[in-house]
């Protein structure tokens, strides 16, 4: 996969790209629906394919005190959009001059003079453009003169579950109710939270379960407080089990700011400082609590980490 942030410099192939346009924040099952729908017009119109984004959430500039929190950072979105085979992702700086930026001049710039586009699939609820004023009718208005066609593609249900709707928004919703396992249906994948480990106050190594702490930047989601089984992956690629808490650890801090999460690595003994850590949350074991005594804390913990062994076999 290509990726492309200056469009100044962008491919316009000849054969034309099949193009969907998105934050696609998670790249969940629903994005990859349509991504797979572009896949297959592509394939009859022998074109490449293309995903539009964004380099930031549009609305943490148009509406930032109702942002939503992100369910990945942009390296993490460009190697699951790599994952799904498309030719190019175009990334485009959101900002505040990029918010003013008509429909019709969107289409023009980045969809026809970028890309060279002969179809556009979105999603039917999908707006762009100043004041959010295009949509899919829209689209299909101006497709009408610049040469490409326009699929509007309702949002994905599952077939099971409850006919669950797949949204970046039911994610959110799930992680915030500490569900991660409707997260991982709605993702087709664990939730992953990433983020470099930092020396702590080391009270865990002290008490006899060394913890990794890993710090993440307030505007990305967190499953709700709590101990999770999880995986843990390290820069190299090896993978260890773990119970993982996040919280404010109330045991010992009468008030924080911003939750932490912290990793017991199951059978690991060494030094992750300085490392990037990945860390994809598998089942919710309890939610978190304080405890009247380190003795109380160290009994729960054995407890955590039994109880994570068993949920990831």
């Amino acid at each position: 996969m290509e990726v492309i942030r200056d469009i100044d410099w962008c491919p316009r192939p000849d054969q034309g790209t099949v193009v969907t346009i998105g934050q696609y924040d998670g790249v969940h099952r629903g994005h990859r629906a349509v991504v797979a729908e572009m896949h297959r017009i592509a394939a009859e119109r022998n074109a490449k394919t293309a995903v539009v984004s964004f380099d930031v959430h549009p609305a943490s500039i148009v509406r930032p005190d109702s942002a939503p929190l992100l369910l990945c950072d942009l390296d993490q979105k460009l190697e699951l959009l790599a994952e799904t085979g498309v030719d190019y992702a175009v990334i485009i700086g959101f900002d505040e001059a990029q918010s003013q930026v008509s429909p019709e001049d969107f289409v023009e710039e980045v969809l026809l003079g970028c890309l060279n586009a002969t179809s556009v699939v979105v999603g039917a609820d999908f707006h762009f453009g100043r004041d959010r004023r295009g949509n899919v009718e829209l689209l299909a208005e101006i497709g009408l003169g610049g040469g490409f066609d326009v699929i509007g593609l309702p949002l994905v249900r599952q077939l099971s579950h409850d006919a669950e709707v797949i949204s970046s928004t039911e994610i959110r919703a799930a992680l915030t109710a500490g569900d991660v396992s409707k997260a991982q249906r709605l993702l087709g994948r664990p939730f992953e939270a990433r983020g470099i480990v930092r020396t702590g106050d080391r009270r865990g190594r002290t008490i006899g379960f060394p913890t990794a702490n890993v710090p993440t930047d307030v505007q990305y989601q967190l499953p709700a407080e709590g101990v999770y089984a999880a995986y843990y992956e390290r820069p190299d690629g090896s993978v260890y089990p773990a119970a993982v808490n996040v919280g404010r650890r109330p045991t010992f801090y009468e008030f924080a700011d911003r939750p932490l999460v912290e990793a017991h690595l199951i059978g690991f003994r060494g030094d992750l400082y300085g490392e990037v850590a990945k860390v994809r949350f598998i089942d919710r074991l309890r939610g978190e609590k304080r405890f009247d005594s380190i003795e109380d804390l160290t009994d729960q913990l054995h407890k955590d980490i039994d109880a994570a062994s068993a949920a990831l076999g």
